[in-house]
């Protein structure tokens, strides 16, 4: 019973029970989602037992974002609550979507620092279908091929579609945005055309069409993609290592390479769509069985042709439009592996008259010469030294003395049976002048310590005296550099310079002088040059 002595609940008193206020109890009985259940005379509203229920159901109906007619439908039980739930719940994803699309537009603007210009483009983008995502990836793919009969490579470009997610991330539609501006770019479409091209050369006459065994397919994939990680493995620790192309230590990890990738150069050939050393894999001619000029020369021309940077950013755009794993990056790995291939294109045969001639006390001396003369050098350095740049590629100072410390204590690491692989660390510390005068003192003393230089090391036995003499040679050309830099005199360690030079001449002659090589082509010394500055000369600098 209610104040008035009946069963009614004036609007007010309902309002005090539920907490709903009175104004939007109003509006929705006015939107009849509680019509009163009579009136007073004097024309206020009154409510039955069952308004409190109602009400809240109401109210939480409405707070779950349904409609005032979807209400309305279950409250006089013209739609069951199950079926405007999922409808509603249906209406309410479209809605979160569309709003973590417009927030997605912003942050990727944020991000990408887009200027307004720019904003439509990558709102329109970011509204595309997935067909029309497609579209515009395949209009460009038809458009760059047009005319090269590469139905392999085309099939592969055109399999790997841009499916951009309901809810892309920021990232995601930043990624989609570059994507959808890079395939307009003609250097892009050239690099597909080249590709391609390659792709349908490489295949001509051999009978191979798209649709062949599975199987044989499956196989050859997946030798060349081991191939590949072979390749990317092998050239990242040798680029960890220090290991320059050019060098002799470069020598059996090419043979290893080539090795492994002879196998996958038989059967039918496989065109695929992606940048790296397994896409392209057999030519008209015969393929190589064996490692020789030719093998090498063919993979060598394999990996040339596949390094494209812009198709490469491609591939790792679509990856993060799609949320796949981006392959590892290819461009220093390959760049090494390349190198290594010119600077090696011979199988290697071991000239052991080169290991001749290194008379182990007299390479010692040498080394501690040399040691004090480029230590003169380095006790004289101040801090703002540090930052000079050489004639040693683009090494500063500090670059170039880390170097030289690294020298002494790799080849001592050697000696002790326990090789470095610190190559990229920074072995200076704070103080780079100790660093030089410790590692030159403790390396000499593990040369004379462990006999070294009487030892021999490596799958082709090369005396350790010969190790020590090739850091002699690091040593001085380094110190020339060092004093060049500073701007002192360069006739650095003559009691030792004259034959330093003669093993430089003796190690070094066959070394190849090829792009990302240890030496460039040798320059003519002037006339009157000291030994130094000839030894420089030889190794490629501008004396």
């Amino acid at each position: 019973m209610y104040e008035d002595g009946t069963e009614l609940l004036p609007i007010g008193a309902l309002s005090r029970l539920t907490g709903i206020p009175v104004k939007t109890i109003r509006n929705w009985s006015d939107q009849d989602l509680l019509p009163p259940a009579a009136r007073t005379p004097a024309g206020y509203r009154l409510y039955g037992p069952d308004a409190p229920d109602r009400l809240e159901i109401v109210r939480s109906l409405r707070e779950l974002g349904v409609g005032t007619a979807a209400i309305r439908a279950v409250l006089r039980r013209e739609r069951t609550l199950a079926d405007t739930a999922a409808r509603s719940a249906d209406a309410l994803d479209a809605q979160i979507s569309a709003l973590r699309a417009q927030s997605a537009v912003l942050r990727a603007v944020a991000v990408r620092g887009s200027a307004a210009e720019e904003l439509p483009q990558m709102t329109r983008l970011a509204r595309q279908t997935a067909e029309e995502r497609r579209r515009i990836v395949a209009d460009a793919i038809d458009d760059a091929l047009r005319g090269i009969p590469a139905p392999s490579y085309r099939g592969g470009l055109l399999a790997a579609t841009p499916d951009l997610p309901e809810d892309p991330t920021p990232e995601q539609l930043a990624a989609w945005t570059e994507l959808a501006d890079l395939v307009h770019d003609p250097e892009l479409r050239a690099a597909w055309r080249r590709l391609a091209a390659y792709s349908a050369r490489m295949t001509a006459g051999t009978g191979t069409a798209p649709g062949g065994d599975p199987a044989a397919t499956a196989e050859a994939e997946a030798g060349a993609r081991r191939v590949a990680a072979l390749m990317h493995t092998r050239a990242e620790t040798a680029l960890a290592d220090g290991v320059a192309p050019d060098s002799p230590a470069a020598a059996p990890v090419v043979a290893e390479l080539v090795a492994a990738w002879l196998p996958t150069q038989a059967g039918p050939p496989v065109a695929r769509h992606h940048p790296s050393p397994e896409a392209l894999r057999a030519a008209v001619s015969p393929p190589p069985t064996e490692d020789g000029p030719a093998a090498r020369a063919r993979l060598l021309e394999q990996l040339e042709a596949v390094a494209e940077p812009l198709v490469e950013r491609y591939w790792r755009l679509l990856c993060t439009v799609t949320g796949r794993p981006a392959p590892p990056r290819w461009e220093a790995a390959g760049a090494w592996t390349a190198a290594a291939l010119r600077a090696h294109l011979t199988p290697v045969e071991v000239d052991r008259t080169a290991f001749a001639g290194t008379d182990p006390e007299r390479v010692l001396y040498a080394y501690e010469r040399v040691v004090g003369a480029v230590g003169g050098l380095v006790a004289g350095l101040r801090p703002a030294d540090l930052a000079r740049p050489t004639p040693c590629g683009a090494w500063t100072v500090r670059e170039l003395l880390d170097h030289m410390v690294w020298e002494s204590l790799m080849v001592a690491s050697i000696a002790e049976g326990t090789p470095r692989t610190d190559h990229t660390a920074d072995h200076l510390g704070d103080d780079p002048r100790t660093a030089f005068e410790e590692s030159a003192r403790d390396a000499l003393a593990v040369f004379r310590s462990s006999g070294m230089t009487v030892r021999t090391f490596g799958p082709h036995e090369a005396p350790g005296a010969l190790l020590v003499q090739q850091v002699v040679i690091e040593l001085l050309a380094h110190g020339w550099d060092l004093a060049r830099a500073l701007g002192a005199p360069t006739a650095l360690a003559p009691e030792v310079a004259e034959e330093t030079l003669a093993a430089a001449r003796r190690l070094c002659g066959a070394a190849p002088r090829t792009e990302g090589g240890s030496f460039a082509p040798e320059r003519p010394a002037p006339p009157g040059a000291t030994a130094a500055d000839r030894l420089a000369a030889y190794l490629g600098r501008e004396v």
